[in-house]
């Protein structure tokens, strides 16, 4: 009578399936390309870019003007198909828009018809969630961004940067895997802008949501992120990923230390180069 015999994993091999599981990344951009134009006439937007985030981070993609950064997010967000190549979220393709990821754009895009509390509600309906856990959702996230005092404004009423609070919230209320941000205080004074950063940190380490942001801001990106990818242009490419080792408690007198304007020149150099 033949005897089955079974392979057991050893404690060494158990362990390395363990560690890939949790270096799988949240998000990974992989081989891809964006051209438009027909083939004798085509232009090249981006060119076999690779980049990969993992669950909880906080990384910047940084490039010049022009070098693709908000079409890559587009077609991260699942607005803009590639030409080839591909997006996954945990391992899954992305095909088109989805709730696993939440868009916060330049512009405030908030319903100017609409408070703030139902702009930041508005998601919320439509996943179909009881009045009750709406409510709840609501409040937390107006006390998160400091607004409850502005739950019966409308849009008109708001200055930019609590706007831009306001989209923020709206986005993390549909408790997105990722959160995508595209140039998200390009319009903001510089005061104003080094508020909002000094938030969007403190947000993302209340909430553990992972973040990618988009800047053409250096200061920005060394200040918000734990990682950079530096691209180049003409077409778009990832240059180099920069490790930002900077204490995770970090307020604006940061920037002012030798070790934040160490970053930031290698940054600065790695764009120039080339």
């Amino acid at each position: 009578m033949n005897q089955v015999r079974f392979s057991r994993a050893t404690s060494s091999q158990v362990s390395d399936e363990y560690n890939q599981h949790l270096n799988k990344p949240k998000l990974e951009v992989c081989n891809l390309s964006k051209s438009y134009g027909k083939k004798d006439k085509q232009l090249t937007i981006l060119q076999n870019v690779n980049l990969q985030i993992h669950k909880g981070e906080f990384v910047c993609i940084v490039g010049a003007s022009g070098c693709g950064k908000s079409t890559l997010m587009n077609i991260i967000a699942g607005l803009v198909a590639p030409t080839s190549g591909e997006i996954k979220v945990d391992d899954e393709v992305v095909l088109g828009p989805g709730s696993d990821r939440g868009m916060v754009f330049q512009s405030y895009t908030l319903y100017p018809w609409l408070t703030v509390a139902n702009n930041i509600s508005f998601g919320s309906k439509l996943r179909r969630l009881s009045s009750a856990q709406r409510q709840e959702k609501v409040a937390y996230f107006l006390a998160v961004v400091g607004l409850t005092k502005f739950a019966k404004s409308y849009p008109n009423q708001l200055s930019g940067g609590m706007k831009q609070r306001c989209a923020i919230a709206r986005a993390l209320a549909n408790a997105p895997e990722v959160l995508l941000m595209d140039e998200p205080f390009g319009a903001l004074d510089c005061q104003t802008k080094e508020q909002m950063q000094q938030f969007l940190r403190e947000i993302w380490q209340k909430t553990g949501t992972t973040i990618c942001t988009i800047t053409h801001d250096v200061e920005e990106a060394v200040f918000l992120s734990q990682r950079v990818y530096v691209m180049s242009a003409h077409p778009g490419k990832v240059k180099t990923e920069i490790a930002i080792a900077l204490p995770a408690d970090r307020d604006v007198d940061i920037k002012l230390t030798p070790k934040f304007t160490d970053i930031k020149r290698q940054i600065i150099y790695s764009l120039r180069e080339g």
